[in-house]
């Protein structure tokens, strides 16, 4: 089996933007950082933010933004256990970033009842969201 790009990333051979994303590869880990951005959260909040992911899925990104040092796990020893996450001061550097993402999409993914389009504000150009992804 072998191993996901964010893995690789102490021998990855490409440019600053490959290996800066390869810490942010997986759907839901941008999402759960600009989440976190708010402040800390619990697992069932951050599940509450995000209802298409599954749990299995959630706790397996959450795992590996805690490995890469972006975000801590508190665990408090109450009954029931709690669980909080929270970006650390590394994850906190990614804000820019993250914040640079929801203004591109703002200005630039428009959502409808049909699915999602870019469209360019200047010109009113749109594509749908598929087309593009060829």
């Amino acid at each position: 089996m072998s191993l996901p790009r964010a893995k690789l990333v102490k021998n990855f051979p490409g440019c600053p933007v490959e290996a800066t994303l390869s810490y942010l590869d997986g759907k839901w880990k941008g999402v759960i950082l600009f989440h976190l951005m708010e402040g800390t959260l619990r697992y069932n909040e951050l599940r509450r933010k995000l209802p298409a992911v599954t749990q299995r899925m959630l706790t397996k990104q959450l795992r590996e933004l805690e490995e890469a040092g972006l975000l801590s796990r508190t665990v408090f020893p109450v009954v029931p256990p709690r669980v909080e996450y929270a970006m650390t001061p590394l994850g906190m550097t990614l804000k820019p970033v993250i914040r640079a993402l929801a203004a591109w999409g703002d200005d630039y993914v428009f959502c409808s009842p049909e699915g999602r389009e870019l469209r360019m504000a200047s010109d009113g150009l749109c594509a749908p969201v598929a087309a593009l992804q060829t």
